[in-house]
């Protein structure tokens, strides 16, 4: 199922039918608490470092803060991985037992049998040549990936693409922006490899550039068929 509200595009796949009305629903709420808490305070929305955020703030955007914090970015790295997240818990309390969810290339996933996910790369060789084979028994699990040479979301580096496996998908989604930041040569990557591995709740952690490729962590490889 396709779901797209505003700037919201999601790919939604669960093992029992789900009401759209439910799942819009939930979309839309996620996105008015977001849009109203900005409206109060617009740092939410430009800050490229962490802020703090009023004690009773809706819970997505304390999370966003929260996770944001730990890796020293704006709440707003978080958005993408934050719908997805939301959305997944909330469908798998519906009772579905398998759910992927993809936001613009953020996923969060619950799975009940193995599942290989590809990793897009803008020009690098290996883009599409790859996947990640994710077991189930490792879910739920999120799946972050950011890039500065492809797609529109601020990015201060060159990777091809920097792909974080952690806890959930808010977490992947900051880790993977703070990571992707660090990495303008292929030196860099181990200075990014420490510095991702070193976050409480991340598994696992690829990096892309060019014909380059380096890899820490629970990641199993599979070629793309």
């Amino acid at each position: 199922m396709r779901v797209v509200i505003k700037e919201t595009d999601l790919q939604v796949l669960t093992d029992k039918t789900i009401d759209k009305a439910f799942i819009d629903a939930r979309v839309n709420s996620y996105r008015r608490d977001i849009e109203s808490y900005i409206s109060k305070d617009s740092r939410f929305l430009t800050s490229l470092k962490p802020i703090e955020v009023e004690l009773h703030a809706p819970a997505v955007v304390r999370e966003m803060a929260r996770q944001a914090k730990k890796v020293n970015v704006g709440p707003m790295a978080g958005v993408a991985g934050a719908i997805a997240q939301y959305l997944g818990k909330d469908i798998l309390k519906r009772g579905a037992r398998e759910v992927i969810i993809e936001n613009g290339g953020d996923i969060f996933l619950k799975i009940k049998k193995n599942r290989n996910i590809a990793i897009y790369a803008g020009n690098s060789i290996l883009s599409g040549k790859l996947c990640l084979r994710i077991k189930s028994k490792d879910t739920p699990l999120g799946i972050a990936t950011s890039s500065g040479t492809v797609g529109h979301s601020l990015n201060f580096a060159c990777a091809d693409a920097v792909v974080i496996l952690a806890k959930n998908a808010i977490l992947a989604d900051v880790v993977a922006t703070a990571t992707s930041n660090l990495v303008k040569t292929r030196q860099d990557f181990k200075k990014a490899i420490d510095f991702a591995k070193k976050v409480s709740g991340v598994s696992g952690l690829v990096i892309i550039m060019k014909n380059s490729l380096a890899s820490w962590g629970k990641i199993e490889f599979l070629k793309h068929a």
